[in-house]
């Protein structure tokens, strides 16, 4: 069955009660009957986790009317972009579901944004409208119909496929008061909570733009000009790496030791005052090597797991200016180890910031498609375990690190897999234009080309010995200070 623009059904003539699942969370042993377009609009947030802004939200429902898989994507600011963005995520989430062998049957499409200055929400419904049509013909030529599709603005919901005036009227209906609606009540049974908008997820990993940001570049200038070319030095490459992750234990233990503070930003603001501009300039030019990168990434579970989080977020928030590129190192470790702890809703929204940092950055790319695809990060952490009992960050060199995703190739990953549900793109279009690029130092096992060194496609696979690789290459740094040169490595 085709959906090419056809008029549907109106979503109340054909009830569909929906035992929710939510990959888990709620279990088709507590049935939710979603039959009109409020009750699905209401829904959205807690099929997400989080409340969508400019985005587009594909959400399937399986053969006995439980919820499947959801895509989310960010609504490109440009209209001739919307039909490539329309396929992106119908095919990410029908062929990605398709392949973990849950084919979807039907699926509720949603666009979500908030009005420009001088609109009104009806004007978004109308001008979102082409957009909402091109995401059901896209479903319908993949032969899964779009039951319902519905547009959410400014506290209203309009519908696209009901005609009836009396459930959809042309003015749009107001959503329910929140927490109110049956899918609440059974998500506060179910311990779920909605976590708030993806902007304030961001916000916490993104870099200053507070008066403290300048103090913040200069001491990255500074720790640039005195570490770079040592890292550079395959002579001295092993004790930067000893000195970057020695600190970084001693300022996790100090986060963890930190007295606890009420509320997100308040908890920010604490972190950051616990962590001066040379200690932060210090991490954030030695995590840019790729083997120190990957032995930090050990900090992923138990005691460690939370503060080592909140030091990764500190530091993505501390690469300001030209130095926004070097954000990628912790925006991905920060993404490693929220989806080692569980949390995928932040690890996704961390690894697509470090692809809007840096998109040619391998290990990010290989852990959001990891995560995306919905795989178990247990082969990784018992990997990395394995690494921590033979050596402990701080006691002494090693010749190989922890050979986590980034070693392997794209042949290995499953084949023709776009990227399916949830933030299949790297940024969201709205991400400022990225700076003029800055060489960054390059850690053992990265070739020239910047690719994964082959052979190398084991989890706990050797890394290619020194004298077998090309040095990196570099610039000699400004006379006047500035940030020194930064080669390309892609991972």
């Amino acid at each position: 069955m085709t959906n090419h623009g056809e008029t549907t059904e109106p979503f109340e003539n054909g009830d569909i009660a929906a035992g929710v699942s939510f990959d888990g969370q709620l279990t088709p042993d507590t049935p939710i009957a979603l039959r009109t377009p409020a009750e699905l609009a209401d829904a959205l947030p807690y099929l997400l986790g989080y409340r969508p802004e400019d985005s587009m939200v594909l959400v399937s429902l399986l053969d006995r009317g439980n919820f499947g898989g959801r895509a989310r994507l960010g609504i490109p600011a440009g209209v001739e972009d919307w039909p490539a963005a329309a396929r992106q995520i119908a095919r990410g989430l029908v062929i990605g579901a398709r392949r973990r062998g849950a084919r979807p049957e039907r699926i509720v499409a949603y666009v979500c944004q908030e009005p420009r200055p001088g609109e009104t929400g009806r004007d978004v419904m109308l001008r979102l409208a082409p957009l909402a049509q091109l995401l059901r013909t896209e479903c319908g030529s993949l032969d899964v119909p779009v039951i319902e599709a519905l547009c959410v603005s400014d506290t209203r919901f309009w519908s696209y496929v009901c005609p009836v005036e009396s459930c959809c009227p042309p003015e749009g209906s107001p959503m329910g008061m929140p927490g109110t609606s049956a899918m609440a009540a059974a998500a506060t049974y179910a311990g779920i909570q909605v976590r708030g908008s993806l902007r304030e997820l961001r916000a916490r990993m993104q870099p200053w733009e507070t008066s403290a940001a300048l103090e913040q570049e200069v001491a990255l200038d500074a720790a640039g000009m005195s570490l770079v070319p040592r890292i550079l030095d395959d002579a001295s490459r092993a004790e930067v790496a000893e000195e970057t992750l020695d600190l970084a234990g001693r300022i996790i233990r100090r986060f963890a030791e930190a007295a606890p503070v009420s509320g997100i930003h308040p908890a920010d603001v604490r972190d950051d005052a616990l962590l001066g501009h040379d200690e932060a300039a210090t991490l954030i030019l030695g995590l840019q090597d790729r083997t120190t990168r990957d032995r930090a990434a050990a900090w992923m579970e138990g005691d460690e797991g939370a503060p080592a989080l909140r030091l990764w977020r500190a530091l993505a928030r501390r690469c300001v200016g030209p130095y926004r590129e070097h954000a990628a190192a912790p925006l991905t470790l920060a993404g490693w180890v929220a989806w080692s702890t569980g949390d995928d809703l932040e690890a996704r929204e961390a690894l697509a910031m470090a692809l809007g940092a840096d998109p040619h950055y391998l290990f990010a790319q290989l852990l959001h498609r990891a995560c995306n695809e919905g795989l178990d990060p247990e082969s990784i952490r018992r990997c990395l375990r394995q690494e921590r009992d033979g050596l402990m960050p701080g006691e002494g060199p090693s010749s190989t690190g922890p050979n986590i995703p980034e070693q392997k190739t794209a042949s290995q990953l499953p084949p023709g897999a776009p990227l399916p549900a949830q933030d299949t793109t790297e940024a969201d279009p709205a991400t400022p234009t990225r700076r003029k690029r800055r060489a960054r130092a390059t850690g053992p096992g990265d070739t020239a080309s910047g690719k994964a060194a082959p052979g190398n496609t084991g989890p706990c696979a050797q890394r290619p010995q020194a004298r077998n690789r090309r040095p990196p290459r570099s610039r000699p740094a400004p006379s006047g200070g500035g940030n020194p040169g930064r080669n390309r490595e892609d991972g």
